[in-house]
């Protein structure tokens, strides 16, 4: 559509079209009608490059299927710091899976417990500095289309082996900071705890060998 903003513009079809195999077009596609535009899409992975840039990916993940996808879900199911992907399609039938199978890096998960602020500290902003990287997330689970991830934060650290500083933003305006925390670890911070010591003492899970000889 050349003119995107116009809603009356009319276009006229750029050529035959093929009716025996479903094909259709829409003179202005600001009037659908019983026209249904959101099917069969294929779905996309897109890898972060770090320089700025995205690559596509799709077809090397077997996540290259046109199945019309809506609710997406990152959750790490294997206990291993690597998220996997949790989908179904708009269509119906089963929960599909695809299992996270990137080469092996470090990793922090962090759960957080409010106290002034909401139970689950939604909202929350935090960064982890490793020394060769800065990196902020948000606590905010909502995900796609009717679906909602699990309320944790997941850092990928890369070949980083020591957090330097992890900051917590609460959403009640409480600012925490603790230093010198190992990696591939899920730990859980509740407000107001201040020092390191007290966050050590919530450790969860960690990624070692008692994991792995699962």
């Amino acid at each position: 559509m050349t003119q995107p903003l116009d809603q009356q513009q009319i276009l006229p079809a750029l050529g035959e079209l093929d009716d025996e195999a479903g094909e259709f077009w829409l003179d202005n596609p600001w009037n659908v009608g019983d026209n249904n535009l959101s099917a069969f899409e294929r779905n996309r992975i897109m890898l972060n490059t770090t320089d700025g840039r995205f690559v596509d990916v799709s077809s090397l993940t077997g996540a290259d299927i046109d199945s019309d996808t809506r609710s997406v879900v990152a959750a790490d199911l294997t206990a291993d710091g690597m998220p996997e992907l949790i989908y179904r399609s708009s269509g119906g039938g089963p929960l599909r899976i695809f299992e996270n199978r990137w080469p092996q890096q470090n990793w922090m998960r962090v759960s957080l417990r409010g106290r002034q602020s909401n139970s689950r500290g939604i909202g929350a902003r935090l960064t982890v500095d490793t020394g060769d990287q800065t990196l902020s997330r948000e606590l905010f689970p909502v995900s796609s289309f009717r679906s909602q991830m699990p309320s944790t934060v997941n850092f990928g650290l890369g070949d980083s082996t020591l957090v330097r500083r992890l900051t917590i933003y609460w959403p009640s305006g409480i600012i925490q900071e603790f230093e010198n925390l190992p990696v591939n670890r899920h730990i859980r911070i509740a407000e107001d705890e201040s020092s390191s010591a007290d966050l050590i003492s919530h450790v969860l899970s960690k990624r070692a060998s008692d994991v792995a000889a699962r």
